[in-house]
C-alpha cells in the first residue's frame, strides 16, 4: 500500500536517528530526547486532573507526525472524579497561548458528554506542517471541574491517503548481564535477551588492526553457534580498528531474503539491525571493559509499566515474560512482520500480534497501520484474509474507534469471501477468479488462494525432515469445502454483520445476519459427524482433527449437544497445532470452561510448549514449537507469543464488552492458582486486579477500575455460598457481580 508505506517511512526518517552517531553523543541526545518528550506529554501525578492524553491513540505525539488532519483525543479521566459528566478542550497555535489557557485553534467550552476517548477535532483547520497545542479538563458527577491538564504538543503531516499515524521508534542501550575474558585476547558477553539491534562500543587501539566480532542468537558447548541453521541467525563482522578512532558501531552485512522488495524496508536512518543476544571479540589489544559495550536495542514506542503478570505458578510467570518481551522485541519494523527471515507482513501473524500487542501495552497505532497496509498489499493463504475482518474488530472493541470501519467497509466485504460461496453459503477457494483476486488487493493475474490451514504442511509437502510426519495439521485431509476455512467465514459474517449496522446499513445488515445463521447451519449439517459427535475436515472425508474442532468451538458453532464430544476429541487430540494454531485452540478451551487443561497446556514443560522455547534458550517466542517440528523456523516471531493476550484475555478473562472499554467484562478461570496479580492496558487507563485462594477455599478479588468506566465480574453462582462485595454481602445465586471505578473488594465464600 503506498500511502502507508510512505507514511511509515516518513515518520521512520522523522524519528530521531540515534544509531549512527558517535558513541558518547548518543547516550547525550537520548537524555535530551527523553526529557524533551516529558515536557510535551501530561506528566502530572496529580490526581485530580486528566491524565494518559493521546492524540490519534499516540501518547507521546510529539515525537511524531499526525496523518489525520482531523485528530480524535482521549484522556484518562482522573481517579477523583469516578465519572466525567462533561469536558472542555483547548487546542492553541502556540505554547505560550495554551500556558494561558487560550484555545485559538479550538476552544469546545464546555460540553456535557462522558466521553472521553474519539473526541474528534472541530476547530479551526490544521495545517500541514503545523505545530499545535492541546490540553483539557473535565466535570465530575457533582459537576465538579477539574484543573486543566498538562499540555501536549503534536505536529500535523502532509495529507495522505491513509487514515493512521504511525507512531515513533525508541533506541534502548542494553548492557550486558555476562561479561568475561576468554583468552589473552578474546571476550564473550551476553546482553541477557535477543533483540533486534546493532553493537556500538568504545575501543582505543595502539595500532591499525582489526577486531572480529561474532554476534548470535544461541549458543552451543558455551559458545556463539557459527554453523547455525542460517534462520537462527549468526554473523562474522571484522571491524577496522584505529588509533584516531574510539568509537563504534557495528556494520552489519544485510541479509538478501528479508531486503527484498517485498519486505518491510528500516528507514535509511537506521543502521542493519539482526536479532542477537550474544558476542564474541577476537583479537582485543589490552584490556576490554563490559561498561564499554552496549547493544542498541530498536523497537516501536513502548512503555514496559503499562502491563503486569504474576502468579503462583513459576512457569507461567516465565511463559508470560517471555511472551510479552517478544512482543517489544518485533516491533522493529513499523508494521507487524513475520520475524526476521522474511520481515514480511502477513495477515494471521499480525492478528495474533495485535492481540497481545493490545494486553501488553497501550498502544495501537501499529496495529491500525498494518490493517491498512493489508487493503492493498494481501498474502496467498485462504484463512490470511479471513483474518483481516478479525483485525478491524479487535481494534474496534479496544479502541472504540469506528474510522477504518467506515473506510475500508466495502474492501472488507470482499475479505470475507463471501462471493466464493455456493447455494448452501459455504465457500471454496477454487471459487475465486482472477477478478476476484483483483478485489482482494493481489495485482499478480496468476495470483490464487491456497488453503493453509496451519504450517508448516505435512512433511511430504515439503522438503524438510519433520519429526511428525503430518507436520502442524494433524492430518488434516484437504476438501474443496474446507470446514477450518467455513468456520473463519462464519465469524467473519459475524463481524461485517456487526459494521453494517454501525454504519447503519440496517437493511444490508438483515441480509448478512440471515447469511451467517445459514453458514452455521450449512456447518453442522454438512460437517458435523453427530454419530462421532465431532466435526469432519470437510465434504467428502470422515478424518477430523483438531484444528476443525477447535476453530468450530472457538467461534461458537458447535450445538450445546455436541459441545462435550468435541471437547472430549479436542483433549484426546493434545497440542497437535503450531504455535499459531495454540491461540485458537486457548481460545476454545476457556470459552468451554476447560480451564484446568488449558492451564496445562500453557505450562507444560515438553517439546511443544511456551517453556520448551525457554528451556533451548531463546528469549523471543519462537516461530514453531522447536526446531525438529520446522528446521527453518526463526527465533524472532510473535506469533509464537499467545499467552500474552490468552493470560489477561481468558485466565483473568478482562475483555472489553463494549467498544472502547465503555464496560468491561471480567470472567476469570484461575485454574491451580493460588495467587495472581495483574495489570491491563485499556484506553481509559489500567486496570489493576489481585486475586488469592485461601486454605478455606474463599477467594478473594480486588480489582481496581479506571475511572469513566464500569464492568461486570461473571462467575458461577452456584459454587459458593456467600459473595460479598466492598463488605456488603450480595444474593449467592447472582452470576454477575457489578463493577465500578476504584477499587473493587469481592470476597466469595
Amino acid at each position: 500500500m503506498a500511502g502507508a508505506t510512505n507514511l511509515l517511512s516518513k515518520t521512520m526518517s522523522h524519528s530521531k536517528s540515534y544509531c549512527q552517531l558517535p558513541f558518547g553523543i548518543t547516550f547525550l541526545i537520548l537524555a535530551i530526547a527523553s526529557v524533551g518528550c516529558l515536557q510535551s506529554r501530561g506528566v502530572s501525578d496529580d490526581f485530580s486532573v486528566p491524565k494518559g492524553l493521546s492524540v490519534e491513540f499516540i501518547r507521546q505525539p510529539a515525537g511524531t507526525i499526525i496523518a489525520d488532519h482531523t485528530p480524535e483525543f482521549a484522556w484518562e479521566v482522573p481517579t477523583s472524579a469516578s465519572r466525567q459528566t462533561a469536558y472542555q478542550i483547548l487546542v492553541a497555535s502556540s505554547r505560550d497561548l495554551i500556558a494561558e489557557n487560550e484555545g485559538d485553534i479550538w476552544d469546545t467550552r464546555k460540553v456535557s458528554d462522558e466521553q472521553s476517548i474519539n473526541v474528534e477535532f472541530k476547530g479551526r483547520s490544521l495545517e500541514s506542517g503545523g505545530t499545535y497545542f492541546w490540553k483539557v479538563k473535565i466535570w465530575d458527577e457533582q459537576d465538579q471541574e477539574t484543573p486543566f491538564s498538562d499540555f501536549q504538543r503534536f505536529e500535523i503531516g502532509a495529507k495522505e491517503d491513509v487514515i493512521t499515524s504511525a507512531n515513533y521508534f525508541q533506541v534502548d542501550s542494553i548492557k550486558p548481564v555476562v561479561f568475561r575474558k576468554v583468552d589473552h585476547d578474546s571476550y564473550f558477553i551476553d546482553f541477557g535477551k535477543a533483540a533486534f539491534a546493532t553493537l556500538a562500543f568504545q575501543y582505543k587501539s595502539k595500532t591499525r588492526d582489526t577486531l572480529i566480532v561474532h554476534i548470535g542468537e544461541q549458543l552451543i558447548d558455551n559458545q556463539i553457534n557459527r554453523n547455525s541453521q542460517k534462520t537462527i541467525r549468526y554473523q562474522q563482522v571484522n571491524v577496522p580498528v584505529s588509533p584516531s578512532v574510539s568509537s563504534y558501531t557495528l556494520r552489519i552485512a544485510p541479509d538478501q531474503r528479508n531486503t527484498k522488495p517485498q519486505a518491510v524496508q528500516l528507514p535509511d536512518s537506521f543502521p542493519v539491525l539482526m536479532p542477537f543476544r550474544y558476542v564474541e571479540v577476537e583479537g582485543a589489544q589490552g584490556k576490554l571493559r563490559a561498561e564499554d559495550f552496549i547493544q542498541l536495542f530498536h523497537h516501536g514506542y513502548w512503555e514496559d509499566d503499562a502491563s503486569h503478570f504474576t502468579s503462583s505458578d513459576s512457569i507461567l510467570n516465565k511463559v508470560w515474560d517471555l511472551c510479552k518481551y517478544s512482543i517489544k522485541a518485533t516491533t522493529f519494523a513499523g508494521l507487524y512482520v513475520d520475524g526476521d527471515r522474511e520481515r514480511i507482513p502477513y495477515e494471521a501473524d499480525a492478528y495474533l500480534n495485535q492481540l497481545s500487542h493490545y494486553t501488553t501495552d497501550r498502544e495501537y497505532a501499529m496495529a491500525r497501520l498494518t490493517m491498512e497496509y493489508f487493503m492493498e498489499n494481501p498474502t496467498w493463504p485462504t484463512e490470511w484474509q479471513l483474518h483481516v475482518a478479525l483485525m478491524f474488530h479487535a481494534d474496534y472493541m479496544y479502541t472504540g474507534n469506528t474510522e477504518l470501519i467506515a473506510e475500508y467497509y466495502e474492501e472488507l466485504k470482499h475479505k470475507t469471501l463471501m462471493e466464493l460461496r455456493d447455494e448452501d453459503g459455504l465457500i471454496s477457494s477454487e471459487n475465486a477468479t482472477p477478478d476476484f483476486m483483483k478485489k482482494l488487493g493481489f495485482k499478480n493475474p496468476k495470483d490464487r488462494l491456497k488453503d493453509i490451514v496451519d504450517w508448516p504442511p505435512a512433511q511430504k509437502d515439503t522438503g524438510w525432515k519433520l519429526a511428525t510426519e503430518e507436520g502442524e495439521r494433524d492430518g488434516f485431509v484437504f476438501k474443496p469445502i474446507n470446514t477450518v476455512v467455513n468456520c473463519f467465514y462464519y465469524r467473519n459474517l459475524e463481524i461485517i454483520t456487526e459494521f453494517a449496522r454501525i454504519l447503519n446499513k440496517s437493511e444490508e445488515a438483515a441480509e448478512l445476519h440471515q447469511l451467517a445463521l445459514k453458514v452455521r447451519q450449512s456447518i453442522n449439517d454438512k460437517l458435523l459427524d453427530e454419530k462421532a459427535g465431532v466435526y469432519v475436515d470437510g465434504v467428502g472425508t470422515e478424518h477430523a482433527s483438531l484444528h476443525s474442532n477447535m476453530l468450530a468451538l472457538a467461534f461458537g458453532i458447535v450445538p450445546e449437544a455436541q459441545v462435550s464430544s468435541v471437547v472430549a476429541f479436542i483433549k484426546s487430540r493434545g497440542m497437535a497445532c503450531s504455535v499459531y494454531g495454540s491461540q485458537y485452540l486457548m481460545e476454545a478451551l476457556y470459552k468451554a470452561n476447560e480451564a484446568d487443561y488449558a492451564f496445562q497446556l500453557m505450562t507444560a514443560t515438553h517439546d511443544r510448549s511456551w517453556y520448551n522455547m525457554i528451556n533451548i534458550g531463546s528469549t523471543i517466542t519462537l516461530e514453531a514449537w522447536d526446531m525438529k517440528y520446522k528446521p527453518n523456523s526463526d527465533w524472532n516471531h510473535a506469533w509464537g507469543a499467545a499467552p500474552a493476550n490468552i493470560i489477561p484475555r481468558y485466565l483473568w478473562g478482562i475483555q472489553p464488552e463494549t467498544p472502547g472499554y465503555a464496560t468491561v467484562a471480567i470472567r476469570p478461570q484461575m485454574g491451580n492458582l493460588n495467587s495472581s496479580s495483574i495489570k491491563v492496558p485499556t484506553i481509559r487507563g489500567a486496570i489493576k486486579a489481585q486475586y488469592a485462594r485461601h486454605q478455606d477455599d474463599t477467594e478473594r478479588y480486588l480489582i481496581e477500575m479506571p475511572a469513566n468506566m464500569s464492568g461486570a465480574f461473571y462467575f458461577d453462582g452456584e459454587l459458593y455460598s456467600r459473595v460479598v462485595l466492598n463488605g456488603v454481602e450480595l444474593d449467592s445465586d447472582l452470576n454477575t457481580i457489578p463493577l465500578q471505578p476504584g477499587v473493587n473488594d469481592l470476597k466469595l465464600y
